[in-house]
């Protein structure tokens, strides 16, 4: 499946179900890449607006490009009050925005669908002189939680094309240093959430490996995926820790 397609029968569990991201993140886009609120932000792959939010909060002018139409509606309805916000029908390999007019590029949870080679020729084009490319993915804190291990168990059990797509959502330092053609910053930020079953159920659903309602095994899927909550909830709440990466940098420069 083209990849700008995965998602379009999941934007409601994407919406209401995805974790937002941490503060945390604004503070380090001040120290590191010279945030402020005048700053002009493409956030690449913006989804539902899920970063783009964050962005907005901060008061920034933010050009949210997606492809998938489905999202791109559902950022359109949830953001339009924010005088910052616009929306635009583009892919990270070809934006349509203007040359040089970008301080800082943002990809939350998406760049593990670019063309790397294809983006980066794309963000030098559209970023101003100093301007910086931040990427960034919520990851389950594996080590914080036995639980993960029985939940990663599950997955394997009941989807589409997980082990694939965990894999491309982990690329390695070397895909970043080839991407910037340089050194690059990285920092982790806690991001844990408290979740009910429903939360656990919909965070599941809208993962683009999961199955879906309709599936022929998604009774069997839900009702294992129950028995795994019960077994470590505790009264009906379950502490799903994230760990928030940031990687960041510009094109061509080392980083001391």
């Amino acid at each position: 499946m083209d990849a700008t397609l995965r998602f379009s029968d999941r934007v409601d569990d994407y919406v209401k179900y995805r974790p937002g991201y941490p503060a945390g993140v604004l503070a380090l886009l001040r120290k590191e890449c010279s945030l402020t609120p005048l700053s002009i932000i493409a956030d690449i792959g913006s989804g539902t607006g899920k970063l783009t939010e964050l962005l907005l909060s901060n008061g920034n002018t933010v050009y949210a490009v997606e492809p998938n139409r489905p999202m791109r509606l559902a950022a359109e309805s949830l953001y339009s009050g924010f005088a910052g916000f616009r929306s635009v029908e583009g892919r990270a390999e070809a934006t349509t925005l203007k040359n040089s007019s970008i301080d800082i590029v943002t990809a939350g949870q998406a760049f593990h669908w670019f063309e790397p080679d294809k983006a980066a020729l794309e963000f030098r084009r559209l970023l101003r002189r100093d301007g910086y490319a931040v990427l960034i993915w919520n990851d389950r804190a594996e080590a914080d939680s036995p639980f993960f291990a029985e939940y990663d168990a599950f997955l394997r059990t009941y989807s589409i094309d997980y082990v694939e797509t965990r894999r491309q959502n982990h690329p390695g330092s070397a895909v970043f240093s080839r991407f910037f053609g340089g050194k690059h910053g990285y920092v982790e930020l806690h991001n844990s959430q408290i979740r009910d079953f429903d939360d656990m159920l919909g965070g599941y659903l809208s993962a683009s490996y999961a199955l879906t309602r309709d599936h022929p095994r998604f009774p069997e899927a839900r009702q294992r995926l129950k028995e795994l909550f019960e077994r470590y909830a505790s009264g009906g709440k379950l502490d799903y820790p994230y760990r928030t990466r940031v990687i960041f940098g510009q094109f061509g420069k080392n980083r001391d």
